[in-house]
């Protein structure tokens, strides 16, 4: 099973902070969030999504669901209970990666 904060830690330009408490590992690039899991605990991780394909992995994957405490129509949460096919979480931590660095002005890509 993918170790979220090595992989998150990992991205090029990644930031780890904790402005919701020393509980909450949240993950940021060019200081926009693209993940947060709990830090001693990581059994779940919220990630951006595009909206297309929010509705498609909740109705796919029953560890996909709604972004707990986040906009539903752009967060997934993922349950790391390993359920889901090989690579996939690691893809999808590196598309919410993505979404953000493509929004970025090009001075703060990394």
């Amino acid at each position: 099973m993918t170790d979220v904060h090595a992989f998150c830690s990992a991205l090029p330009g990644a930031v780890l902070t904790f402005p919701f408490g020393e509980e909450t590992a949240v993950y940021r690039v060019g200081g926009k969030i693209f993940a947060l899991t709990g830090v001693d605990r990581a059994i779940s991780i919220n990630l951006k999504a595009e909206p297309a394909d929010v509705t498609g992995l909740v109705d796919t994957y029953d560890a996909i669901e709604r972004g707990y405490h986040m906009n539903k129509k752009h967060w997934v949460t993922v349950q790391l209970d390993g359920s889901l096919p090989e690579g996939l979480l690691e893809e999808l931590i590196e598309d919410s990666y993505d979404l953000i660095v493509d929004k970025l002005p090009a001075r703060d890509r990394p």
